[in-house]
């Protein structure tokens, strides 16, 4: 019998899938390679199942013989590893961003002396069309809260931009660009108490309380799926971090970010312009253990923020204690710094490395923002917070149209400034 090979993704089976399964069965053993995350995530969305429970899906489909994983979004290397003497696929990758792997695919079959299969495609339905549909209706709690650990695991670096409104919440979900070697988009969204302060016409000093910023927050839950990084400040006293902890996980935020200074906060961007007291090691300690105590699952994570260099500490004091830190059950360390070099990250990022290979470390280049992120994640990196762009675009945005209506006394000259008045109507759709 012959072996037909099938790659697929697996995470939404609809009558397209199904026709193409049916049909490869019908030429031989079906032989579905499925994709793996780390195959997937750096041209698509991660997908709504894990790959354990895509797997189970797919072994119970009628016509499936064995599923093997696809680690890579080419299909080439599966192709040359079991030889299989067809591989089937619809005929919609003849235009698109499947074009040039559908080129790969027929060269290597050529080189196995193998057929490729394209079956025509099933009008009316497929798994962007039925993505669309899940992503109008929402996620839940329990979803989202899971889906940060999984990006982790998944890519090289996870991209998360800051939100601080429904609108910018809704930027951050759909802001998509296809570049050659696939889709790049925001893997989730930062709550940062910057811009919500700013936002609110606050200084960030911990003047919006926690019950305030939620007000806010759930504005970005109701509207989008990805998932949350909370700015926890300094997460206030032990006592009430651990309520802090229950309400987030609660309501789906994937991790919290907490700073290891005390006293009145100020911005860590002023450096020691300002008095940046931090707080001692055995006391952030305690709070640390004292939240991850309090959590109800294992995917909420609590992220230690070290601010030595914001206070002028040498990179020995970070790294002394974000030893500590992750001895007392911190799931991640963030490193924060006004330099604009970046020797200062790069040198702890490499050291810390060196002794936790595998704990995740966060970057916000603010400062060193000539950095890419595949060279920032050369250095160490997990996540990327872009923190405070969408609000810091927004205000000379904001300040220029209203300049404009000043100067002319009427508002045809800012209607250039601004997106047409029928698209706002329809940004946002009635249920």
């Amino acid at each position: 019998m012959k072996t037909i090979y099938l790659g697929m993704r697996g995470d939404i089976v609809h009558p397209g899938i199904i026709n193409i399964i049916r049909e490869g069965a019908r030429r031989g053993e079906l032989l579905v390679g499925l994709l793996t995350d780390k195959a997937i995530v750096a041209h698509k969305r991660l997908p709504y199942l894990s790959y354990e429970q895509r797997h189970e899906v797919i072994e119970n489909i009628k016509g499936v013989a064995r599923i093997v994983p696809q680690e890579d979004w080419s299909y080439v290397p599966n192709l040359r590893r079991y030889k299989p003497d067809a591989i089937i696929h619809g005929d919609d990758w003849q235009s698109g961003p499947l074009k040039r792997e559908r080129e790969d695919v027929f060269a290597a079959m050529a080189e196995l002396g193998g057929e490729v299969i394209e079956v025509p495609y099933t009008q009316g339905v497929s798994s962007k069309i039925v993505y669309e549909a899940i992503r109008s209706i929402g996620t839940t709690p329990d979803v989202r809260l899971k889906t940060l650990r999984r990006l982790i695991d998944a890519k090289p670096v996870v991209r998360i931009i800051e939100a601080h409104s429904g609108l910018s919440g809704l930027i951050a979900e759909q802001c998509e660009t296809l570049k050659d070697d696939g889709l790049r988009t925001f893997d989730g969204m930062w709550a940062s108490s910057l811009t919500d302060s700013t936002s609110k016409g606050k200084p960030d000093i911990e003047a919006v309380d926690l019950t305030t910023r939620l007000q806010s927050l759930t504005d970005i839950l109701e509207c989008t799926t990805k998932p949350i990084i909370f700015d926890g400040d300094t997460g206030g006293r032990s006592e009430h971090f651990v309520f802090t902890v229950r309400t987030l996980e609660r309501n789906g935020v994937s991790a919290v970010i907490v700073e290891d200074k005390t006293g009145l906060k100020q911005n860590s961007l002023f450096g020691t312009e300002v008095t940046q007291e931090l707080a001692p090691i055995t006391d952030f300690c305690e709070k640390l253990a004292a939240g991850k105590r309090a959590q109800v699952t294992n995917e909420f994570m609590i992220i230690a923020r070290l601010e030595s260099l914001i206070a002028g500490l040498p990179v020995e004091d970070a790294l002394a204690r974000a030893r500590a830190y992750t001895e007392a059950g911190a799931d991640g360390v963030m490193i924060h710094s006004k330099e604009k070099s970046g020797d200062d990250i790069r040198a702890f990022c490499t050291a810390f490395r060196a002794e936790f290979p595998a704990h995740p470390i966060v970057l916000v280049p603010t400062t060193y923002n000539q950095f890419t992120e595949i060279e920032l994640a050369a250095w160490g990196a997990n996540i990327i917070i872009y923190a405070n762009h969408l609000l810091r675009a927004s205000y000379p945005a904001m300040m220029s149209a209203a300049r404009t209506i000043l100067e002319h006394e009427r508002a045809l000259e800012a209607d250039k400034l601004c997106m047409p008045i029928k698209e706002i109507l329809s940004l946002i759709q009635t249920p």
